[in-house]
């Protein structure tokens, strides 16, 4: 009788498409799921509120306390939108200008202007173009209201992205060259892992540049007709006409809350996983750290998206061959440059002519050409308040900036201050300053730094701290192990590296002081208003009453003024940069 062989059980294999089957799934990936699922759900439920139709009722806002928590949410998923709109725009335009010589001569002035336009001025425009296209439709408002968060978030980004391209590490250009890299990969791979600090810290400034203009993009009075939507801006907005100073406080503490899990749950992470981009040889002891990434990476569903990531990437890369590969001359011929040059100019000069014709044609068939008059004194009296605002932001700020950047310690407990600070919609602070120029007579032409530099100081110390964060540690230590400290170490380290990030926070700032003059050189509380002579105020009457001509020349002599800066100032500032202060 044969003995029967014992043979080991049939084990069924799992197929390589299905590796979740082969994971152990613990209770971090059930909660991370759980998350997710929620995010999703309660994005959809506030979503569904965008689409309705809308009557005068339902424009009114509810200053029951017990609608804040929606409020909350649309406000939250309109600054998100806004967000990932701001840094498409910031990718392609600053690339564009980056990449092309002639075009950057247009792209640049063109986004020295388009920062120094008001977003109320943008309202005018976006909520009469969206309605048109919506009638009677929540989602138009809401499209001009991201619309109009957009305007004050993409700046500052688009700066810091296009200076990180122009001062790029002359080895990483060549190493994209010699490997025949397609302009693609050389984006991906290289471009923007190099600009990644400075994107993520300049849009977290962006992010709290929105809250500051939450009040204007939700709740707009243009040519007579108001407009609200529901969130915390309306809300705020709301109970300042009735000068209750309970949901005031209310307001501001929804605000706090939001502020606080954004940095916490968004914010923080996103800073410490760009410590992987920093461009040095020798790791930091001390890392940014978040205690969100660290629950991700401890996460199984990063590594089970890693095949569709690979195939995703390995499309992409397959489609990018279109655009070429980086192998385009380090010098062109000056005959052929040149006569690219004058067609260039010809056309680009005569496109501005005739737009500018038709710009004063109007205005002097409407209102005379004299209506220039009056912005371009009151435009002086601006121009002297962001000047002063200017240089005490910087003598304050760039120091403390270092400071929290050269020291991950310190940063992870700065960073929620200073994020919930630049957060803060200062104007939801404009009543009590309203009810305290009142009290000691301080006049608003002189309170209005105070007021604009709540919303645009922190450009300047946003950007100082990525400076700092993104010096490179081996450079760091040897400084120390050369014992150069004090001035000498500010000279020769510290302002070399934060300079092209300083000039980056010096020109949004800048041009965010002149948009927030709008709001700050007019500020009320209840019966009394405050108007500053200004610019800002000229521009917010005219808005306000619809007086286009008006608007218009305000528009165009404040432009004036944020151009004229920019390119005898700033723009020397920025080949200073270039030529001096570039990684080599």
């Amino acid at each position: 009788m044969k003995r029967a062989s014992r043979s080991t059980p049939t084990v069924p294999t799992v197929p390589a498409r299905l590796p979740w089957l082969r994971t152990q799934f613990g209770w971090v990936d059930w909660v991370v799921a759980a998350a997710v699922l929620v995010l999703f759900y309660l994005v959809f439920r506030i979503a569904q509120g965008t689409t309705v139709s809308f009557t005068p009722e339902h424009l009114a806002i509810d200053t029951d306390p017990a609608r804040l928590p929606y409020y909350a949410g649309r406000s939250l998923l309109r600054m998100f939108v806004a967000l990932g709109v701001s840094i498409a725009f910031t990718l392609a335009y600053a690339y564009a200008a980056a990449r092309s010589r002639r075009l950057e001569k247009i792209l640049i002035p063109a986004l020295d202007i388009l920062q120094s336009v008001p977003v109320l001025a943008f309202l005018t425009v976006a909520i009469g173009a969206f309605i048109a296209l919506f009638p009677h439709s929540f989602i138009g408002l809401e499209l001009a209201s991201i619309f109009a968060i957009f305007t004050s978030q993409a700046w500052n980004m688009t700066f810091s992205f296009y200076h990180s391209l122009i001062t790029l590490p002359r080895e990483l250009d060549e190493l994209s060259r010699s490997l025949r890299l397609t302009r693609w990969m050389r984006f991906w791979k290289i471009a923007v892992p190099s600009g990644a600090i400075g994107l993520v810290w300049n849009g977290m400034m962006s992010f709290g540049g929105g809250w500051f203009f939450l009040v204007a993009s939700e709740a707009v009075t243009v040519a007579n007709a108001e407009y609200t939507l529901p969130g915390v801006g309306a809300y705020a907005g709301a109970a300042i006409v009735q000068g209750d100073l309970r949901k005031v406080f209310l307001a501001i503490a929804a605000m706090t809350i939001m502020v606080i899990g954004v940095n916490f749950f968004f914010w923080r992470p996103m800073t410490a996983w760009t410590e992987k981009f920093k461009q040095e040889q020798s790791e930091a002891t001390e890392v940014q750290r978040s205690v969100v990434l660290n629950f991700l990476r401890r996460s199984h569903w990063p590594h089970l998206l890693v095949p569709a990531r690979r195939r995703l990437a390995g499309w992409l890369a397959r489609a990018g061959r279109v655009f070429g590969t980086d192998d385009r001359p380090l010098h062109v011929s000056d005959t052929r440059r040149r006569a690219g040059d004058v067609t260039f100019a010809a056309v680009t000069l005569a496109l501005i002519g005739w737009g500018l014709y038709s710009l004063l044609r109007y205005l002097h068939h409407t209102a005379g050409l004299g209506v220039f008059a009056e912005p371009l004194l009151l435009g002086v009296l601006t121009f002297a308040r962001v000047v002063v605002l200017v240089i005490v932001a910087t003598l304050v700020w760039v120091p403390i900036g270092v400071r929290i950047g050269s020291s991950p310690r310190l940063a992870r407990i700065a960073q929620p201050i200073v994020q919930v600070l630049a957060s803060f919609p200062a104007n939801f602070l404009f009543p009590l300053a309203t009810w305290l120029f009142v009290r000691t007579g301080l006049s608003i032409d002189v309170g209005g730094i105070l007021l604009m530099g709540l919303g645009a100081q922190w450009y300047i110390l946003f950007n100082t701290i990525a400076g700092a964060t993104a010096i490179p540690t081996d450079l760091r230590e040897a400084m120390d192990n050369l014992g150069v400290h004090g001035w000498q170490r500010w000279r020769r380290l510290i302002i070399p590296a934060i300079f092209p990030y300083y000039v980056t926070g010096g020109i949004t700032a800048s041009g965010g002081a002149w948009n927030a003059s709008i709001v700050a050189e007019v500020v009320g509380f209840g019966g009394t208003t405050l108007t500053a002579h200004g610019l800002g105020a000229y521009i917010a009457g005219a808005t306000e009453a619809g007086h286009y001509p008006q608007l218009i020349a305000g528009i165009a002599v404040m432009s004036l003024y944020v151009v004229g800066l920019n390119r005898l100032f700033w723009r020397r500032l920025y080949r200073l940069a270039e030529a001096r202060y570039a990684l080599a």
